[in-house]
């Protein structure tokens, strides 16, 4: 089997994880919404998926994508491998300067202050906006990825 072939099945795996996961975020949130003292749990579930198989199989996204351009003759350079390059460091830069420390802080507020508070509300409207944000950027890398258009040709 060639190497393309093998990094490829692993990219649509990792592609795979990666979404689905974050992807469930809502659903857990969904959920846990009927019964809020479980809140506590779910967010710190959410937290431990994020930083151990989510944001792992983003990384891993970027070495098997590049791993597959290195071992044909398509340039970085082509339309839709630059712009989801571009959008991928757009997406680990919110995540990990926003997302991540909001549902760190979501998580320790909800603690110490409670679900009914003002500064937990507002972590919450935060996490809900930047998690929307990153699922429209992520999907926008799909379209390419699947697509692949090149509006210069």
């Amino acid at each position: 089997m060639p190497l393309y072939n093998i990094l490829k099945y692993l990219h649509i795996l990792l592609a795979i994880v990666a979404v689905g996961f974050n992807l469930s975020y809502a659903i857990w949130l969904q959920r846990v919404a009927r019964k809020p003292e479980h809140l506590a749990f779910t967010l710190r579930g959410i937290k431990f998926l994020d930083d151990y198989f989510a944001n792992p199989a983003y990384v891993a996204l970027l070495l098997t994508g590049l791993a597959m351009v290195f071992t044909t003759n398509i340039p970085l350079t082509t339309f839709w491998i630059a712009a989801a390059l571009v959008l991928w460091f757009i997406t680990f830069l919110v995540g990990f300067f926003l997302y991540t420390p909001t549902l760190r802080n979501q998580i320790n507020t909800l603690e110490t202050h409670g679900v009914n508070s003002a500064e937990y509300k507002a972590l919450e409207q935060r996490g809900t906006i930047v998690g929307i944000a990153l699922v429209v950027i992520v999907l926008a890398i799909i379209l390419l990825m699947v697509f692949k258009p090149n509006p210069f040709s």
